[in-house]
């Protein structure tokens, strides 16, 4: 199995990982700033922060995000992990969690980013409208942003 891909642990727990030429903190401050979510989206359905979130994220600090999926809604995420140019985590009200995780390596950085919806109560919805396989396709995608993302500002 190559270095973007590794075996799931449970259908809803995805991963995939990415070498990018930049940085930790230069990653970490893409990941970290909730207004560049949508210009690294990989999923096509995060459209804008909301009012009042915060510019830079923190332990603790809640933010919301306008989305699409056919329909338009909002959701209000929670950082719950925090290690800065390390690690960075959200969930959102339905225990979803998405992870960043920020390994340094010889010539940039192996990121790692997680969808983790163990815990959902929706689970059963999710793996009907196929999103454990949707969000592995739209992770990968992401990856390649992010590193598209920092390669323009390079």
């Amino acid at each position: 199995m190559s270095g973007a891909e590794r075996a799931p642990r449970n259908p809803y727990h995805v991963s995939r990982q990415r070498f990018i030429a930049a940085s930790p903190a230069e990653i970490f401050a893409v990941l970290a700033d909730p207004g560049m979510h949508a210009v690294i989206d990989g999923s096509s359905t995060v459209r804008t922060t909301t009012s009042g979130t915060a510019d830079r994220l923190r332990l603790g600090a809640r933010f919301g995000m306008d989305m699409t999926m056919g329909v338009s809604y909002r959701v209000v995420n929670v950082v719950t992990e925090f290690d800065e140019g390390r690690r960075i985590a959200w969930q959102n009200g339905d225990h979803n969690i998405w992870r960043y995780i920020i390994t340094p390596a010889d010539g940039g950085t192996w990121v790692t980013e997680e969808w983790d919806a163990r815990k959902s109560p929706r689970r059963l919805f999710m793996r009907l409208l196929r999103f454990p396989s949707r969000n592995a396709a739209a992770i990968e995608r992401t990856l390649a942003n992010l590193e598209a993302h920092l390669a323009t500002r390079a």
